[in-house]
């Protein structure tokens, strides 16, 4: 009997510890549902084309967040028609890494987030969507055009093997984010395959989108209590708002990045090149040319920015330098200037290890002084090729000498302690009389009567 009751109690343990377990499961599922206090709210409006640019920007606002005392949440504001790969997959990367929550807002009415936007939506734990926009048409594109067959019939044309591979990564990566965030994974891949879009209205009702926003405000009024994945669900009590805007530097290389903007460089870059090996000594095209090419190198991100930076600095010197052999009237000069200022801006991008970094009015001091220094090497060299010779017998043009003979018009004179055959332009000189050296002609010299 007391064998059958320790059986009989060991069964109902069991049993117990069963039952137990869904009860402990739960614990986590609540815990993972925790909630996130948002106090502060960091902004960064992104219009454009996804350049590495537009991949700094994001990615500095995502380390602003992250930083001590950073904002609680980042709410990037975008509107992009789609860009390059590389630079798509570094935001992501940034997005994932994230402590902190990241989330798009497809903004202003009138925005799309196409391309490359849809994977960059589809990374974040919270997606909303201004009236009337748009998200979808995430196809991966060529520099040469679809890596598909647009324009024709089904069947008519097979895609390449390296068309399909890149299809099947995209299409890959799309799966393996929107597993990740919980997005509808089926919707996204048909949205890489097929180039499907949708109004937000839509990418609402599909699992796309979270929610339609009117505004920044209505956005985070209607977050609060959204469930943001891990991180759990949001609460918010009356947060402050930052915006994160980009720089001028920013700007610029946004604008030099565009992929238009990058073919424009590439063809002058080779125009450039060709011209200046053609003809060489015109100097302005191989300025441009090679200039050129290493920013088009850089919008394409064949160099990154750091590699591309160091190039154009380089290549400044190399002008500095060519300025002092070359004469150019001051176009290496200027370039060199150019290329030092722009391989500076691309280089020191934001504070280094320790928080030191150059300043743009360290890095235009520097060029300025630079350019001094070149300019004023070069005024040297001109002054000195200007000057009149000083040794030799072309110095002896305005020296005063003696007429040994008379001279009527030729005869000998003593000049600098030498005896030269001399022939007179002021007419007959007298023996004895003092003349003045006005040329040198071999070495025959023509003088004149004192004055």
């Amino acid at each position: 009997m007391k064998r059958t009751a320790i059986l009989f109690a060991a069964v109902i343990l069991q049993a117990g510890c069963l039952f137990a377990k869904p009860a402990a499961g739960a614990g986590p599922g609540k815990a993972q549902a925790r909630t996130y206090e948002v106090r502060s709210v960091l902004v960064a409006p992104y219009s454009g084309v996804i350049t590495p640019a537009a991949a700094e920007f994001i990615s500095d606002a995502v380390d602003k967040v992250n930083a001590p005392g950073g904002a609680d949440l980042l709410v990037v504001e975008l509107d992009t028609p789609g860009g390059l790969d590389s630079s798509m997959r570094e935001i992501i990367k940034k997005m994932l890494a994230s402590s902190k929550p990241v989330a798009v807002y497809v903004s202003p009415p009138g925005a799309r987030a196409a391309s490359a936007g849809v994977f960059i939506s589809m990374a974040s734990p919270l997606v909303a969507m201004a009236p009337g926009t748009n998200i979808g048409a995430a196809h991966p594109v060529e520099l040469g055009g679809l890596t598909g067959s647009l324009g024709k019939d089904k069947g008519e044309k097979e895609k390449s093997p390296m068309e399909e591979k890149i299809l099947n990564d995209a299409a890959a990566y799309m799966k393996s984010i929107t597993q990740k965030t919980g997005r509808n994974t089926d919707w996204a891949v048909t949205a890489v395959r097929k180039s499907v879009s949708i109004p937000a209205s839509e990418a609402v009702k599909n699992g796309v989108a979270d929610f339609v926003a009117a505004d920044l405000g209505d956005l985070l009024r209607k977050a609060d209590g959204f469930k943001a994945g891990d991180f759990g669900r949001l609460k918010f009590e009356n947060p402050s708002v930052e915006y994160f805007r980009q720089t001028r530097r920013q700007k610029f290389l946004a604008t030099i990045t565009d992929p238009n903007i990058a073919m424009i460089l590439m063809s002058l870059g080779a125009a450039g090149l060709f011209i200046e090996l053609y003809n060489p000594g015109l100097i302005l095209p191989g300025v441009v040319g090679a200039v050129s090419m290493v920013l088009a190198f850089y919008s394409f991100q064949t160099l990154s920015a750091n590699f591309a930076g160091v190039a154009l600095i380089l290549l400044g010197f190399v002008f500095f330098i060519a300025e002092i052999k070359v004469t150019s009237y001051g176009l290496l000069t200027l370039g060199g200037a150019v290329s030092i200022l722009l391989g500076g801006l691309m280089l020191f991008n934001k504070p280094s290890m320790g928080g030191l970094s150059v300043s743009m009015t360290m890095l235009l001091s520097t060029i300025i002084g630079l350019v001094a220094v070149v300019a004023g090497v070069a005024y040297v060299a001109v002054r000195a090729q200007l000057r009149r010779v000083v040794t030799g017998i072309e110095s002896l043009t305005g020296k005063k000498g003696l007429a040994k003979t008379a001279l009527a018009p030729k005869g000998k004179v003593l000049v600098e302690g030498e005896l030269w055959s001399a022939e007179s332009v002021s007419g007959d000189i007298p023996e004895g009389a003092e003349v003045t050296v006005t040329a040198v002609e071999g070495f025959l010299i023509r003088v004149s009567a004192a004055k």
